[in-house]
């Protein structure tokens, strides 16, 4: 018996004593070692952190567990290392301290567990089943350049993440938390992991037990696997599971839907893959903007673009079973008129429903709402060119976001390959971007800059205009004139101002 419980420690993950030691400040090791007395039964770093440290990554956070007393660990832990205490949900024993830019959190074992093996098995996934005892290096506030700790890994953990497959450590993880049946693919998506099969099939088992949770937590997660690089392998998996329908209903009309010849595929499969384009086109912009890179580029980078981008290419057709018809007119064609602006309500209903950033809604209403601009200029431009007052019309619409509805419109076009789509549509599309942004550069940008020629107060002094809705399209006409180029002074500003007002009130 004693020998294979050498064999058995012989095979254990062990990490050096001295990576871990720089998770902790001097001061926050020397005040774990004092409350470490106070409470002997020890203390153990867990979950995430053990699982980045064996991959080599920089941990996110710092999460403690120990056997009782955790909200109390966490308030010494504050005081006496000079920090801040948070107090974390009022149904668990835990606790958050900050101090100088570092974030640790204590928790008491979960309900029921009384070893440091059950806790961890009452946890989501078996990679964050792990843990590390730091009581030999609380109690020596150090340890030597040679010490190893052992990862207790009651669930086979440290061999998944060897294998790179994610795993639940029980069907009771997503009955007592239902977010982790979102938690399962986040972490296959942000790792390049694979998830079991027993797990997908626990995870469609239980697919509807999402509905309970709070829409915030559900938000993240899913904003999480949009950053993550694998959005669209990772939303098709949920597909497969039926979870990504209990969350997105609005997506399940498109499965199976046909559509017309420009496009190879369903309005479901459509939307997924102009999501695996945006990524794409995210990842090498040059590829498909070579002269605009960098216009790209900035424009990605600014805010929560990217993410928000990816939002839009999945759901930019998600109007199209809603408003689809036959054209008998033209040989049966298949219709989808007004998509669009369907598409922006159930997005809208959507983004509600998740409690989105009403930023966030506006920014991918937007681009929704005029995803298929570009292609009308693009029709317009092979037919007989588009006109500059188009293309005014379309820059003061989306204003310093063009760049995002190019990139849209490219993803869109690039999943669209059906045998009635054009040749050269991502061509077209690079060089109308070209143009539109040399506009906005010679037209607009001129004029956004200067002092305006007309205000309100010119519409009350000088044409005796009573305040209100129609001073804005007023002003709009005559800074949309001014872009034009076909004013250039107050004179003139005011001039069209009278004679737009005159036609009005007729």
């Amino acid at each position: 018996m004693n020998s294979m419980k050498e064999e058995q420690k012989k095979g254990q993950k062990r990490i050096s004593c001295v990576e871990v030691r720089k998770l902790f400040s001097e001061d926050i090791l020397a005040s774990l070692a004092t409350i470490a007395s106070r409470y002997p039964a020890g203390v153990y770093l867990a979950g995430g952190t053990v699982r980045d440290l064996i991959l080599g990554r920089k941990p996110a956070d710092v999460d403690l567990t120990v056997a009782c007393h955790g909200r109390a660990w966490a308030r010494d832990l504050a005081q006496l290392a000079g920090g801040t205490f948070v107090e974390l949900g009022r149904d668990e024993d835990a606790g958050r301290v900050v101090l100088n830019g570092e974030t640790i959190d204590i928790s008491t074992f979960r309900a029921g567990a009384v070893t440091i093996e059950q806790e961890l098995g009452k946890r989501d996934l078996t990679i964050n089943s792990l843990g590390l005892c730091l009581d030999s290096l609380v109690h020596e506030a150090g340890c030597d350049d040679l010490a190893e700790l052992a990862v207790i890994d009651p669930l086979s953990g440290v061999r998944d993440l060897d294998n790179g497959m994610i795993r639940l450590c029980s069907t009771r993880a997503v009955i007592d938390d239902p977010l982790r049946l979102l938690r399962v693919f986040r972490f296959a998506a942000t790792l390049g992991f694979t998830v079991s099969g027993k797990t997908l099939t626990v995870v469609a088992k239980h697919k509807n037990r999402i509905e309970s949770v709070a829409p915030e937590r559900i938000a993240h997660e899913l904003d999480l696997i949009m950053e993550s690089g694998q959005a669209g392998a990772t939303l098709a998996l949920m597909a497969d599971t039926g979870l990504l329908f209990v969350i997105m209903p609005e997506l399940l009309p498109g499965r199976g839907m046909e559509q017309p010849a420009s496009h190879h595929l369903d309005v479901f499969d459509h939307l997924l893959e102009t999501l695996n384009q945006a990524e794409r086109i995210q990842q090498h912009p040059e590829r498909f903007f070579p002269d605009h890179a960098p216009v790209m580029m900035s424009w990605l980078d600014r805010d929560r673009n990217r993410r928000l981008l990816l939002w839009a290419a999945l759901l930019h057709d998600v109007g199209k079973p809603a408003t689809y018809g036959i054209n008998t007119d033209k040989g049966g064609r298949i219709t989808f008129y007004n998509h669009d602006q369907e598409g922006v309500s159930l997005f809208s209903a959507f983004a509600g429903r998740l409690r989105w950033a009403g930023a966030d809604t506006r920014a991918v209403s937007l681009l929704i709402g005029v995803h298929m601009r570009p292609f009308f200029l693009a029709n317009d431009q092979r037919r007989a060119g588009v006109s500059l007052k188009a293309c005014l019309r379309l820059l003061r619409k989306v204003g310093d976001d063009l760049p995002g509805l190019f990139m849209l419109a490219m993803a869109d076009a690039l999943a669209g390959k059906g045998e009635g789509s054009p040749e050269q549509m991502e061509q077209e599309l690079a060089a109308l971007f070209g143009h539109l942004y040399r506009i906005w550069q010679e037209h607009v940008v001129p004029v956004q800059k200067a002092k305006p020629l007309l205000t309100g107060h010119d519409l009350i002094d000088k044409l005796g205009l009573t305040p209100g809705p129609r001073f804005k399209d007023i002003l709009a006409r005559v800074e949309e004139a001014q872009m034009e180029q076909r004013i250039s002074t107050h004179d003139q500003a005011l001039a069209l101002a009278a004679e737009y007002s005159d036609a009005h009130r007729q």
